[in-house]
């Protein structure tokens, strides 16, 4: 990519800790993220060009139903409220065509390395989840300073920031191992860019990122309930903004994160052996 060459990452290194089983895997998975994010450092630009969707959300129709005061928001004002959709939609769009690199080391013959190596198939998954929440956390920096410029009232107690990076931590992850196991069932770029577009506005839309639950009818309702960037936005809206509520509580929030990531994970562990063949 760019003119640098990838190379396997050495996931059978002896790490602090890989003494045992559970830091040899946790070892795996930090190891795999590292690969991932080097990618990154080799082009920066990515981070500058990922933050004009969030900056023209927040400019442009942050802005206009700010000031007609269309949506029923109660104590906040609507840009307060869309400040937190904005940062898990930013998340969401990063993590849900992760798949597509996915793809491409299987193009390059990387993913046969990965599979002999003595790392564990779910460590494979999380290490690529792990690179995609750390790439979540750049957005959140940047959503962060537009939404303050934008005199969003922010909540910067310490405790609350670092809650809100493990929440985007949290749905980057779930999100990239969704669009992981996507990657394993269609194995190419053409038919995996067709389902994420058709994935990505319906998963946005069917949440509480830009209105309230309570304003959907019933059929949405029941969707938002059971898609995992309702909670995401839940628990970011709660910690991020000076009297932002929960609906469902920020441990059941994250709760249903981690069962999520838990099972996304298991099925991207199954799945992942099939990108190779």
């Amino acid at each position: 990519m760019n003119g640098t060459t990838v190379t396997s990452p050495k996931l059978d290194a002896t790490l602090p800790g890989s003494v045992n089983p559970i830091g040899r895997w946790l070892g795996q998975c930090l190891t795999l993220a590292e690969m991932e994010l080097r990618k990154l450092r080799h082009d920066p630009t990515e981070l500058l060009t990922r933050a004009i969707q969030p900056a023209l959300w927040l400019l442009v129709f942050g802005e206009v139903f700010t000031r007609i005061h269309a949506i029923p928001t109660g104590d906040l004002r609507y840009m307060d409220f869309l400040a937190p959709g904005v940062l898990a939609q930013s998340v969401l769009f990063i993590a849900i065509f992760y798949g597509i690199a996915v793809i491409w080391e299987r193009d390059l013959g990387l993913v046969h390395k990965l599979l002999v190596s003595p790392a564990s198939r779910a460590a494979l998954v999380l290490g690529k989840a792990l690179s995609a929440g750390v790439r979540g956390l750049s957005q959140a920096c940047i959503v962060y300073l537009l939404a303050w410029s934008l005199g969003v009232k922010m909540n910067w107690h310490p405790l609350a920031l670092l809650g809100v990076a493990m929440t985007v931590l949290l749905g980057a992850a779930v999100f990239s191992t969704f669009s992981l196991i996507i990657a394993c069932i269609v194995k190419t770029r053409e038919r995996f860019m067709g389902i994420g577009q058709i994935l990505t506005m319906p998963l946005f839309f069917a949440s509480n990122a830009m209105y309230p639950i309570a304003i959907m009818p019933d059929w949405l309702k029941a969707v938002a309930h059971v898609n995992p960037l309702t909670y995401e936005v839940d628990a970011i809206r709660a910690l991020m903004i000076q009297g932002g509520v929960t609906a469902y509580g920020v441990g059941a929030d994250f709760g249903v994160l981690i069962l999520a990531l838990v099972a996304l994970t298991t099925i991207g562990a199954r799945l992942y052996p099939n990108l190779a063949r």
